[in-house]
């Protein structure tokens, strides 16, 4: 059942209700360092009003405020110029394809080029933004509130969006507006609650003005009539997400090529794990791309030997606490050392999932002498290494912790007994494997001095 209307709280949009005027600002001159930008708009539009909404391209102030850059006239030499003024803008990298580079400045904003830009400017210049938008508006605000006039300001610029095609002007600086207007919590006419509206009032203003200002009309300030903008202190800063809640921080190549570099840098030790199972599915392609490890002679000598059975990954470790219980009391070991020891073992009771890595030999090479024996050997135990190390990455880059424990291989005989394996089979370790209790961060890279040598 909807909620009655007298019972619904009351919406306070910045809908117009009775419309919204869009005016060119015509007759503008030329602007350059020292103009008078509030006295040669009032020139222009003496029916300027308290309550419009004043739209400048953001270009006007760049010629004010001295963001020109000459720039010569050889094609290679211009383009080598901007190529510079990019890295001097911007504070990072995006993303870049050929020519393109997407970049964010000093105030956040992520667009092509830093907003460098040589159209509607003369030939022999580049414009750099306004350092400083939000502030360039408030100057602007001010100045009109001298001559009597309370207005908001918009300072405009051309974007692209993520996965839209074409450009349109937003926002990049604002005075006297709130440049956002967000429902969460008010009712709809159905009675449903708006949860996740937020609407960018700034941009939609920014790019309704451009319509009557245009990109070769030569027209580069608009008024937006009928809105009473509210004014709560915002600026168009405060619409740049930030970059730990930005989805889209990285363009896809660049994202991919970063996962690239990171992937192996993933993996940790996880000795805690959060309760609950790991998708199947998961695991399957986490198997699927550890088997793409090399391996000698074109064979496929490790195999997985995942653990789903509670009752048969209990009686393997128990046999195996048995074993290691045996040696370490004939190693002298007192009660309270070998306890303190098998309690290391818990990790593969209590993870998820258990996988034994196992080396089976297939395909290996049976040589006469001991000394290519030892060696085919050590070349599948190689193999097999990579096939366990490419699990562990497998398993982290899905989120999954893990950790390598080697006892299986102190207990090989128990191991093939107990899972009545072949007597060649070789295990290799086991893998307990679950969603990490607690998130880390990437490891560090380890020191190579004194363990890489160049010979």
């Amino acid at each position: 059942m909807s909620t009655p209307a007298a019972d619904r709280p009351a919406r306070t949009d910045h809908r117009a209700a009775g419309g919204l005027s869009i005016l060119p600002v015509t007759g503008l001159g030329e602007f350059g360092p020292g103009s008078d930008l509030a006295g040669e708009l009032l020139a222009a539009a003496p029916w300027l009003a308290d309550d419009d909404v004043l739209v400048v391209t953001s270009k006007v102030f760049s010629k004010i405020e001295g963001r020109m850059v000459t720039a010569p006239a050889d094609p290679a030499a211009r383009d080598a110029l901007r190529r510079s003024l990019i890295e001097d803008e911007a504070v990072r990298i995006v993303a870049r394809r050929g020519e393109l580079t997407i970049t964010a400045n000093r105030n956040g904003l992520v667009q092509a080029a830093a907003g460098i830009d040589g159209s509607n400017v003369a030939a022999d210049q580049l414009a750099l933004l306004p350092a400083d938008p939000d502030a360039s508006a408030a100057r602007l605000r001010a100045a009109l509130a001298e001559h009597g006039r309370r207005v908001a300001v918009l300072v405009t610029d051309t974007m692209g969006r993520a996965w839209r095609a074409g450009q349109t002007d937003v926002a990049i600086g604002a005075a006297g507006i709130a440049v956002r207007h967000g429902y969460e919590g008010a009712v709809d006419d159905h009675g449903n609650p708006l949860r996740v509206t937020d609407i960018a009032v700034a941009d939609e203003l920014a790019a309704a003005a451009d319509l009557v200002k245009g990109k070769l009309a030569g027209v580069p300030v608009a008024v937006v009539r009928g809105l009473t903008p509210r004014d709560d202190g915002s600026c168009a800063r405060d619409l740049v997400r930030d970059t730990d809640d930005d989805l889209f921080r990285l363009g896809t190549d660049d994202a991919l090529a970063q996962g690239r570099r990171e992937a192996l840098l993933t993996r940790r030790s996880v000795r805690q794990f959060a309760p609950g199972a790991v998708d199947p599915q998961e695991m399957h392609a986490a198997f699927a791309e550890a088997l793409t490890a090399p391996a000698p002679h074109h064979t496929h000598p490790v195999r997985f030997l995942w653990l789903r059975d509670r009752g048969r990954r209990d009686a393997l470790l128990e046999a195996m606490s048995a074993d290691w219980q045996a040696d370490l009391t004939a190693d002298g070991k007192s009660a309270e050392s070998i306890g303190k020891r098998i309690a290391r073992g818990q990790i593969l009771y209590d993870a998820p999932e258990l996988v034994i890595p196992v080396l089976t030999g297939e395909g290996m090479h049976h040589y006469p002498d001991q000394r290519r024996r030892t060696c085919e050997e050590t070349m599948f135990t190689v193999a097999a290494g990579a096939a366990v190390g490419g699990l562990l990455v497998a398993l982290s880059v899905r989120g999954l912790g893990s950790c390598w424990v080697g006892s299986t291989i102190f207990a090989a005989p128990t191991v093939r007994r107990t899972l009545k394996l072949p007597g060649d089979w070789a295990p290799l370790g086991a893998v307990a494997i679950g969603h990490p209790a607690t998130t880390s961060g990437l490891r560090g890279p380890a020191a190579t001095e004194g363990l890489v040598m160049e010979l």
